[in-house]
């Protein structure tokens, strides 16, 4: 059935026409109705025959759909669709999928997903994360799909495949390792942890955490290579000794990656006497595990005899860094000189103490003035009190090895430690490496552990970008999940960055996220029964960006 328009002498008609076959099977056309002049239509004379025809056809008047266009919520896609698109190349999809199949009767590889994408996209608690899938679609998963108790499920059941997840991720970027040479870095961090319970074998311990301060924590140690991919992570009590940690962290790297020649580079809060031993007997192979480890600087003055006769050529330098190589217990022992850092904290140091000490002349004065009987303003002061008062004021500057309160006295008294003030300036501006890496010369050994800055980057994405910190979970197998998740984000991250890298882009992760979040899906429904759906306009910007990362572009027939 069709609308036909007939032509009469002058005038035009709207006719309804229905197409029929006769008895002999020959297509013919018949007349339905006359809807009028063709004028008389366009006028809207017609418009009550065709309401009764739309009404019968169960379809809303021309007055019911008359411009009414609904439109549900814009919805972002864009950073969602690329997450989803890296993780499925890098493997992460079928492995996890294989890893998480379980009774339950949801799938947990894609609440995983969830999971990670929404840590880089919008950190969230585990119930935040139902508000953000309210103004976010992520590719494959329905949010209706989406509650807390599933979510909690699939951690339950990360944390219960703990070993087999491992075995997976190393599987997974063991081709992305050199497997000639792999230059790896290891730190720790604390994560600051809440809850007041207590709980069976509980990691929530409280320790000095790295922002300062005592608090409830867990500890976590990252492996990262050089190129700046995390490979390996592993959680603490927050009570652990950091010293402690890295020897059995990087006996199970080396049990898990099959590399020739690793270089371990670590800060040095994790070198120890005990752990230079330790580190020692460590193998690769038939090869002894080469090393460059940062001296503590607590340990600075067990070095004044090695030191002093390369202090005195250094310091003839004016600005230009300056590099030795001294021996000590069989080990490289590496030293980088920067004169004009040395001048600098050896000016701020002495102001520091001039300070000091101008404070405690004043209340010296003062006490003698109390003695011989004159009253000033003020609280009286008192030798204990000033003692105390004198004693925090030096510890808050960092200078209770120098500058000697004596706490026992009756009498406020302190003294300067000439020599602890010697050997502080004698190890300004410089840096102390103990190494065993046999072909390297000093400056590319500094320029190797300097890259470890890298790897604190990383945990200032864990802690800024990815809001691993606080832990609100208290079952030490949710937050080992919960740091599994973060890391895995870590790790999304880092690939996303060397990718942008790769090609010069000037984009930071979180840049490119952002340009991709205003990639929205849009739903329109017309006359309450037509629906159309489809994805904003994509800028040259993000058609960029996608080339850059070698992904591809979000598209409404694959959403």
């Amino acid at each position: 059935m069709f609308v036909k328009i007939t032509t009469s002498g002058p005038r035009q008609y709207v006719k309804l026409v229905e197409s029929y076959r006769d008895t002999a099977g020959v297509p013919r056309q018949r007349v339905i109705a006359t809807l009028g002049r063709i004028e008389a239509v366009r006028s809207g004379e017609a418009d009550s025959l065709l309401n009764g025809l739309l009404r019968a056809a169960g379809k809303p008047s021309l007055e019911e759909g008359t411009g009414e266009v609904a439109f549900a919520p814009a919805l972002s896609v864009g950073d969602t669709w690329l997450l989803t698109a890296l993780w499925k190349e890098l493997g992460f999809a079928d492995a996890f999928r294989r890893l998480l199949r379980n009774r339950h009767q949801f799938d947990a590889e894609r609440l995983l997903r969830v999971m990670v994408f929404n840590r880089l996209c919008d950190p969230e608690s585990k119930l935040g994360i139902l508000r953000w899938l309210e103004g976010t679609r992520v590719p494959e998963v329905s949010a209706e799909s989406v509650n807390h108790q599933h979510l909690l499920r699939t951690m339950d059941t990360l944390a219960e495949g703990a070993d087999r997840v491992d075995d997976a991720l190393t599987g997974l970027l063991r081709p992305l390792i050199d497997q000639e040479l792999a230059i790896v870095f290891y730190d720790l961090t604390t994560i600051r942890a809440e809850g007041s319970t207590d709980e069976s074998e509980d990691l929530r311990h409280f320790g000095h955490a790295k922002e300062g301060g005592t608090v409830r924590q867990v500890m976590l140690g990252v492996v990262q290579t050089a190129e700046g991919l995390p490979i390996h992570h592993e959680v603490f009590a927050g009570n652990t000794g950091e010293t402690t940690t890295l020897v059995p962290t990087i006996e199970k790297v080396l049990a898990r990656y099959p590399i020739k020649r690793v270089v371990l580079v670590a800060d040095r809060g994790l070198l120890s006497l005990d752990n230079l031993d330790a580190i020692r007997a460590l193998r690769v192979g038939d090869q002894p595990l080469e090393f460059i480890l940062a001296v503590p600087a607590r340990r600075y003055g067990d070095f004044d005899s090695l030191l002093t006769p390369f202090h005195e050529k250094s310091c003839q330098s004016a600005t230009a860094e300056v590099f030795g190589e001294l021996k000590w217990q069989g080990f490289r022992l590496i030293v980088a000189h920067r004169p004009d850092r040395a001048s600098e904290q050896s000016r701020v140091r002495d102001e520091r103490i001039a300070a000091l000490e101008a404070d405690a002349a004043q209340w010296v004065e003062k006490l003698d003035a109390q003695e011989a009987g004159q009253t000033h303003p003020g609280k009286k002061l008192s030798d204990a009190g000033t003692i105390a008062r004198f004693y925090k004021a030096v510890a808050d500057a960092h200078l209770a090895h120098i500058i000697k309160v004596n706490l026992a006295s009756e009498v406020f008294t302190y003294e300067i430690d000439e020599r602890a003030l010697q050997r502080a300036r004698l190890m300004d501006g410089k840096l102390i490496l103990v190494a065993n890496v046999p072909d390297s010369p000093p400056a590319e050994i500094v320029a190797r552990y300097k890259a470890l800055a890298d790897i604190e980057r990383g945990f200032r994405v864990l802690k800024s970008e990815i809001e691993i910190a606080p832990v609100f979970h208290r079952l030490p197998n949710r937050i080992r999940a919960h740091a599994l998740i973060c890391f895995l984000a870590l790790l999304l991250y880092r690939v996303l960055r060397l990718r942008l890298k790769a090609k010069a882009s000037p984009l930071s992760p979180d840049r490119a996220l952002e340009i991709a979040r205003r990639i929205q899906y849009h739903q329109v429904t017309l006359h309450q029964r037509q629906s159309a759906s489809g994805l904003s306009t994509i800028t040259p910007q993000q058609k960029e960006l996608f080339e850059t990362v070698a992904l591809p572009e979000p598209s409404a027939r694959r959403l």
